[in-house]
């Protein structure tokens, strides 16, 4: 028995919804490891602090780059979602005129044929 087509477009949805969500994840943890180096890189710079001082230090370097990175992503996520909506309109209202205009063309076609056949007859 096969499954059906609709399970099975359902699945494949549902798997590249996964495969997007453990990108997002693996990119955020990338970006999270790449705020750890610069911020001990940022802290070997400052060789007179303790231990515990290069660690708060580092600690807020992150949270810092970590906050700035995910509003720079909200803002990107709101301008692609904002950029869909106007695109998918812009699509629609094309499509609706393609479509007028086709059919305008048949029932102009229907009609100079309709003429010409009776015109010659």
């Amino acid at each position: 028995m096969t499954p059906r087509r609709g399970r099975h477009v359902t699945s494949d949805k549902e798997s590249a919804r996964g495969l997007a969500q453990l990108e997002g994840f693996l990119l955020w943890n990338a970006e999270v490891e790449r705020a750890r180096r610069r911020a001990c890189r940022f802290t070997d710079q400052l060789p007179w602090l303790t231990t515990a001082q290069r660690e708060d230090v580092e600690r807020v370097f992150v949270a810092e780059h970590v906050t700035t990175a995910r509003e720079s992503l909200i803002r990107v996520r709101d301008r692609a979602e904002e950029l869909r909506a106007e695109y998918s309109g812009r699509y629609n209202r094309l499509r609706a005129r393609c479509v007028a205009v086709s059919a305008g063309a048949v029932g102009a076609a229907t009609c100079l044929g309709t003429a010409l056949t009776l015109v010659l007859r």
